[in-house]
């Protein structure tokens, strides 16, 4: 990536403002700007996230904010509501607290001198959440919005649920939260109210795991923040950006084909990162195109962006499978709009052991499946982070588990782009069972990538408002939507659709082992086929990645990544274990030492759904000469057929050397949740 250190607009950067809010709070706020604002004021940019914008978010902010300070904005990277150097205890996330907040930000940052009254609002996940939530909220100074690895429906695509699942990364998001809600604000930025905030916050902000799994379903819970309820409301533009490898990106697509404003929508082969930092590559220059759709947006600017195609993708070639890519071959193509009318639906039926072009219209044999538990452990995670070698690896390692349906050798390219997904006629033995659904590119060689999945609890067959248990023998007809893809096959290669019951430690198993019947002759796979498209050949090429000058810090212990998975045949107990070990480093500027820990077990015994149980440790320390606190969290979920069971522990440090760095707070927690069908 290159560093940029010349700008249009010399810049400087205040530290922490504290913003007031309607009931007397303050939120801590870190802007850059140029220095002649004043005199001619300029438009905002907001990125409201709970990531502590004193350490934790710094580095980050650090690339992205001066840019487009430099490019003449003002930038303001404020902490939410109980986080950071903030005021008041944050109990849970997307919640109307947080949205009146950030109208209240919108509207100081609209009334400042230093800005003309137009803001804009960005972020990538919670941020990126958020800035939907506010579009569709409407305070009058937002003009335009950029939401990157975020979702419209905070139920389908939030590291909770999917396809009415309860996902692993619940208990993951649950216990990152857990360790940055119990960090303290800088003395520095608060002063000696510091203490008195952070104990606040040990003793108010609760044990989120507990909160997300009372709502098992689609309830009232999850609607109010999910703009999908009434996509008119959503009153601004939208640059809605994700990556192949994360684990939001279909909301894309519905955003897409459901909002009523200017749009555009980006999709790279990165994870959870902004593409300009993005893994797996290529990286692009996305803070120019940032500045292009702000400029366009805040400014009035010709800037070309909106003549052009309303969605562009990475349209990913063949690669041998891993856990890791530092690049995915392909090219970059473009739709004018969403449904776009070049597509068209391929559908294929599963017969015998095959995958036949043609209609699904006549009933073959039944065939059934009862999956080990062992079926997932080499699934990666539901959104790449790329901290560790988190993406599928091949998939041989997972059939032998699945049914599995597989297409002669193509006798030609296939390109698919857009939401594939599986009609299934299936029955089962239990009331509650679930089915894993896998599409692979198979080399002639045998190896097999992963190109695509999707997993439902059949209870929510007809939707996850009201599950309804399963009649055990009955036929159901379900659809098992996939996530989207842009994927080349090339010819030579097959298609291969794997379907089981399992897929742990992706998704929990469900309460009681079940076998699942598949009618074949009248199950199908549809496909999005595109075919090729003249005008890809002349987009608009992004630049080089840019950014500001990096964050200067000095490392002091190395980190460690790693993801292994073990199996003790002696106990017949598996184990995947999922190592994010950053090391401590110091950021010079500010003197402070952070030190960033966390652990994950996902185990099993045998084809014991009982024994099923995921752990995560967490350790994180952050201190001066003069200051410091040591937060360390443990979660335990397991599960009995009729209930799950979480046992959690938090324990506090405050960091004082003359008085051998005292434990000031400790909690433990032990929940019993009633499943839900889940």
């Amino acid at each position: 990536m290159r560093t940029v250190t010349e700008f249009p607009h010399e810049t400087r950067e205040i530290e922490n403002v504290f913003i007031p809010m309607r009931d007397g709070a303050r939120l801590a706020a870190r802007l850059w700007m140029p220095v002649d604002a004043e005199q001619r004021p300029v438009p905002a940019v907001l990125e409201y996230i709970p990531y502590r914008k004193r350490d934790s978010s710094r580095a980050r902010d650090d690339l992205n904010h001066p840019y487009l300070a430099g490019h003449g904005y003002v930038c303001a990277r404020v902490d939410l509501r109980g986080s950071g150097d903030s005021d008041g205890v944050m109990v849970d996330e997307y919640r109307e607290q947080e949205h009146e907040d950030a109208e209240d930000v919108i509207a100081w940052l609209a009334e400042q001198p230093w800005c003309d009254g137009s803001v804009g609002m960005m972020g990538i996940s919670w941020g990126g959440f958020n800035s939907l939530q506010l579009a569709a909220r409407r305070p009058p100074a937002l003009k335009a919005v950029i939401s990157a690895s975020a979702t419209d429906d905070l139920y389908v695509d939030n590291m909770h649920y999917m396809g009415g699942c309860l996902l692993a990364d619940n208990l993951s998001e649950a216990t990152v939260m857990f360790a940055f809600n119990s960090l303290p604000p800088d003395p520095q930025i608060v002063g000696d109210r510091w203490r008195e905030m952070w104990h606040e916050r040990l003793e108010g902000s609760g044990l989120w795991l507990e909160t997300w799994l009372e709502h098992q379903r689609r309830d009232d819970y999850w609607k109010p923040a999910s703009v999908c309820e009434d996509y008119a409301q959503v009153g601004c533009p939208v640059m809605a950006v994700g990556g192949w490898a994360d684990g939001y990106t279909n909301a894309i697509f519905r955003l897409m084909e459901n909002l009523d404003v200017p749009r555009k929508g980006l999709i790279g082969p990165w994870g959870h990162k902004y593409p300009h930092i993005g893994v797996p590559g290529p990286a692009i220059g996305f803070l120019q195109e940032v500045v292009r759709w702000w400029d366009h947006w805040l400014k009035g600017a010709d800037t070309g962006i909106m003549d052009e195609p309303m969605v562009r993708a990475w349209m990913q070639d063949s690669v041998s499978p891993a856990s890791s890519y530092a690049d995915r071959p392909g090219r970059w193509i473009a739709e004018d709009r969403w449904p776009s009318p070049r597509i068209e639906e391929r559908e294929y039926a599963l017969r015998g052991h095959h995958l036949e072009e043609g209609a699904a219209d006549e009933p073959g044999r039944e065939v059934s499946v009862l999956s080990p538990l062992s079926v997932g452990m080499f699934a990666g995670k539901w959104a790449s982070y790329a901290a560790v070698p988190d993406l599928p690896f091949d998939q041989r390692e997972e059939d032998g588990g699945a049914l599995f349906f597989e297409t002669p050798e193509l006798t030609e390219e296939l390109e698919i782009f857009g939401l594939p997904s599986c009609e299934l006629e299936v029955s089962a033995d239990r009331p509650v069972a679930q089915l894993a659904v896998r599409l692979s590119d198979v080399a002639p060689s045998g190896e097999a990538t992963r190109v695509t999945y999707g997993v439902l609890n059949l209870t929510h067959r007809d939707g996850s408002a009201e599950p309804q248990p399963l009649e055990p023998g009955r036929k159901y007809r379900v659809e098992v939507p996939l996530n989207g893809v842009a994927q080349s096959f090339p010819a030579g290669h097959r298609l291969r659709l794997s379907v089981s019951t399992s897929y742990w430690p992706l998704i929990w198993p469900a309460p009681d082992a079940a076998t699942v019947t598949l009618t074949t002759g009248t199950s199908r796979l549809l496909l999005p086929v595109r075919p090729p498209r003249e005008e890809d050949a002349h987009l608009h090429e992004f630049g080089e990645p840019e950014a500001a000058e990096p964050l200067a810090v000095t490392d002091l212990a190395p980190g460690a990544h790693h993801w292994r998975v073990t199996r003790d045949l002696a106990t017949d107990e598996s184990v995947l274990e999922v190592v994010n070990d950053q090391g401590e480093f110091l950021i010079d500027e500010t003197g402070s030492r952070i030190r960033r820990a966390t652990d994950e077990w996902y185990s099993f015994r045998w084809n014991d759904v009982t024994s099923v149980r995921g752990e995560t440790r967490t350790v994180r320390r952050v201190e001066r000469e003069d200051w410091g606190a040591l937060i360390t969290t443990r979660t335990i979920l397991t599960s009995t057929p009729t209930e799950f069971v979480i046992d959690a522990q938090l324990d506090a440090h405050e960091l004082d050397a003359e008085r051998g760095d005292p434990r000031v707070h400790s909690q433990s927690w032990s929940r019993r949740i009633p499943r839900d069908l889940v």
